[in-house]
């Protein structure tokens, strides 16, 4: 029961569902996409920020769950080395979409990632899927459109479909989650592990010894009550700089769930 609330919850926030618990025409939309409806809200919102090329790749990069760079043992700090060779201000996401972006210049070289330390097998799983959600773009009618400068738009696409992976940087230098005010981690190979920017949005937890943000992005508050602002209340985003936030009013999780 809590578990299908929570699903229906989330369909609600991502405005695939109304409040009769009906699709939506942007519910439809996403249900064209085979991947998890936070990943095609942000396939569409891309449609808006202009940048469907850039976050189709990203889409298809996150998809091969984590595979992308290997470290051979004898080979640690080459590995290392290359791999933050590829990092970019911004986060992960970012980073991921550098290292497509460069291998696609190289036509698709094999030598080129395997002197790069990257996992052929799994960059060719990634170029198919994109493939795949690029013909999918059409049948929703959105343009592919290449934005590859405009990193706020790209990072606005990504909050608008996982703003409810929002974490916020503490007094105490610690991650919590917005909502439930979990205790997170920055993954050791994130390009922000060393950054700690105030404001994050993370792909996945992955719980190991504590539990880790694995592809986080850097994103700034004020664009959460932009692309969510039925879900996140001002005083949620307060972030102690002294700064007020626009008063804009936003349902509250428990009205959410009453609404059922």
């Amino acid at each position: 029961h809590e578990t299908l609330v929570l699903a229906l919850e989330q369909l609600y926030a991502l405005g695939a569902l109304n409040h009769m618990g009906e699709l939506t025409k942007l519910g439809r939309r996403m249900a064209e996409f085979p991947v998890d409806p936070m990943m095609s809200k942000m396939i569409l919102a891309s449609e808006k920020y202009k940048c469907s090329k850039e976050v189709v790749t990203i889409a298809a990069m996150l998809s091969v769950n984590n595979a992308i760079f290997y470290r051979p043992k004898d080979k640690i700090v080459h590995a290392d080395t290359a791999r933050h060779n590829f990092f970019v201000p911004g986060g992960d996401h970012l980073t991921l979409l550098n290292v497509y972006s460069q291998w696609e210049e190289t036509e698709y070289s094999t030598q080129w990632c395997y002197e790069n330390y990257l996992q052929h097998r799994s960059m060719k799983r990634a170029r198919d899927i994109r493939d795949q959600l690029e013909g999918l773009l059409e049948r929703v009618e959105i343009e592919l459109v290449s934005n590859p400068t405009d990193t706020q738009g790209i990072r606005k696409a990504v909050t608008a479909g996982y703003f409810y992976h929002t974490v916020r940087l503490t007094k105490g230098g610690q991650y919590k989650t917005v909502k439930s005010q979990q205790t997170v981690m920055v993954h050791p190979n994130s390009c922000l592990f060393e950054e700690h920017p105030r404001w994050l949005i993370y792909h996945e937890l992955v719980f190991t010894t504590k539990e880790f943000m694995r592809q986080v992005v850097e994103i700034e508050n004020l664009w959460l009550l932009e692309v969510a602002p039925h879900y996140y209340r001002a005083k949620d985003l307060e972030d102690g700089s002294g700064k007020k936030m626009p008063k804009k009013q936003g349902k509250a999780k428990e009205e959410l769930v009453r609404s059922y």
